[in-house]
């Protein structure tokens, strides 16, 4: 699987990411541009700098730098 271009991330999409478990499926909530706290962890995303909150089938959700998703 092909790294994501950020161009063509948009909400809704369907991508996969490494986990620890293996590779997680889910899509893509938002584009973060501001840093903010998910699940305790500090995401330090800016406009430079975005990064993805996605959310997998069964509800969790993370935040990703384009790079580490793959589109489905």
């Amino acid at each position: 699987m092909a790294m994501a271009d950020e161009a063509a991330l948009k909400k809704g999409q369907k991508v996969s990411w490494k986990s620890h478990g293996g590779t997680a499926h889910g899509k893509v909530v938002a584009r973060l541009t501001a840093s903010r706290t998910i699940k305790g962890h500090k995401v330090a995303a800016s406009t430079d700098n975005p990064e993805y909150l996605v959310e997998t089938e069964d509800g969790k959700k993370a935040a990703h730098k384009p790079a580490a998703l793959s589109k489905e």
